[in-house]
């Protein structure tokens, strides 16, 4: 059986994901903002899609997200109270007592959530004990501001000291080219050391590929955060299709995270989704209909990613891809053997290429009676290297003059020396390194002979 999945929201950023994610989970499962389903269980005797891994069933087919809502600051949380009257657990809901934010420092973060640790743990372990089978957390959160940064980066290290068996993944934004927080490099370089050592996989994301998709997409020069989440929402939502619309494969975040994790240090992915039909974004737009094979190949071009990738030809080591729509198996078989042609692929990876042929919610009604296939792809792949390079390369620039120190000496961590940079910095280069050397032939050799000879 599925188990549960407990949404940790942290920072402006996490929770304004979580808003639409939240919004889209609702629709597919026809659920009102309110939490009231639309057609009573009284009614429905047997409901095709499986709410129970991401929402508690209340009585009168009542439902509230298996969600948690953390910030330094009310008015995000707020607004998603206000949006979504009678949905959230308002006991779920975690605001810092003296709500001033964290300024964008990663130090203030992270020390706000060591210093109120227990509270937050609390509402953590108080919602776990609604779960008969609970599986694993997902983060949302950004890596750039402070709260998501800081904060979030001491819930991922306080959730595998504490739950060191349940799988951990999360969803991370990287910031822009064009951001105006002066201490982002040193935030963004912290957090990529707990990402790298504590969790089990991160889907990243990045403003820059963002921001660019979401003008493609809402066809509008000036794109605001509620555009560019709902693309996130999209990705998220099909990640997790198979969990709530199960079948015989892919029914836990293990069994999916599995297939794109070669190695615990290989776990950083990147996304790619198209089209983003009405389904799942507010607009209308008329797609021309499309097939398996179509889809699978606008899946591995830039121009459909969340993240960006400077590589010219960068190795794959495993690919995830969820398909929705009127798929024909043929035409998957013509997309794979495509891209396996197209793409560079690890010398060692046998199996890299995984599709799920995913079920579509019967309450997302097809516009103009057409009948689109939408696509999702993870892939595991070299091409994150130009993401980590990049956030080493401005964490350099700025720490090589020790420029913007002082809000984080405040910290007990940094007050003596500078090893908390020196080491982060060290252990994202490992990452990248790790990176470098799985694209040899010869990178599994240890493992198998270990293997051989257990």
């Amino acid at each position: 059986m599925t188990g549960e999945i407990l949404t940790l929201q942290v920072g402006q950023c996490g929770n304004q994901i979580g808003q639409q994610f939240w919004s889209q989970l609702a629709k597919e499962h026809g659920i009102d903002r309110n939490g009231q389903a639309h057609v009573s269980t009284q009614e429905h005797t047997f409901r095709e899609d499986y709410t129970n891994p991401f929402f508690k069933d209340n009585d009168n087919s009542r439902y509230t997200p298996r969600a948690v809502m953390l910030d330094l600051e009310p008015k995000v949380i707020n607004d998603v109270f206000n949006n979504f009257q009678g949905l959230f657990d308002p006991r779920n809901a975690w605001v810092s007592q003296e709500k001033y934010g964290a300024g964008n420092s990663w130090a203030k973060g992270y020390d706000e959530g060591r210093k109120n640790q227990d509270q937050i743990l609390n509402i953590i372990d108080k919602e776990l004990e609604s779960a008969d089978n609970f599986e694993g957390f997902q983060l949302l959160h950004s890596v750039a501001g402070g709260t998501g940064s800081g904060l979030g980066s001491n819930l991922v290290e306080t959730l595998q000291e504490r739950y060191p068996k349940s799988f951990l993944t999360t969803y991370s934004v990287f910031p822009s080219n064009e951001s105006e927080v002066v201490v982002q490099p040193y935030n963004t370089i912290l957090t990529l050391r707990r990402l790298a050592e504590e969790s089990d996989a991160s889907v990243v994301f990045d403003n820059n590929a963002i921001s660019n998709l979401s003008t493609r997409v809402f066809r509008k020069t000036n794109v605001d955060y509620g555009d560019s989440n709902q693309l996130i929402a999209a990705v998220m939502s099909s990640v997790t299709n198979s969990i709530r619309f199960p079948s015989y494969m892919y029914s836990s975040l293990q069994s999916i995270f599995s297939t794109l994790v070669p190695t615990p240090e290989l776990h950083f992915l990147t996304s790619s989704f198209t089209p983003f039909s009405s389904d799942y974004v507010t607009y209308n737009r008329d797609y021309r209909q499309n097939t398996a094979y179509d889809v699978i190949l606008d899946l591995i071009d830039n121009t459909s990613s969340l993240t960006s990738q400077t590589e010219k030809n960068p190795t794959y080591y495993n690919m995830f891809s969820t398909l929705l729509g009127p798929v024909d198996r043929n035409d998957i078989t013509r997309g794979i053997s495509k891209i396996q042609h197209r793409l560079q692929f690890a010398p060692w990876s046998t199996t890299s290429i995984h599709v799920n042929i995913g079920r579509r919610s019967p309450y997302l009604s097809q516009e103009n009676d057409k009948e689109y296939i939408n696509g999702m792809m993870l892939g595991n792949t070299s091409g994150i290297i130009s993401l980590l390079n990049n956030a080493c390369e401005t964490f350099d620039k700025i720490f090589s003059k020790r420029a913007f120190l002082n809000a984080f000496r405040e910290v007990d961590i940094f007050d003596k020396d500078d090893l908390e940079f020196t080491d982060s910095r060290s252990v994202v280069q490992n990452v990248i390194d790790e990176y470098l050397a799985a694209e040899e032939k010869n990178y599994l050799d240890d493992v198998l002979i270990e293997e051989e000879n257990m």
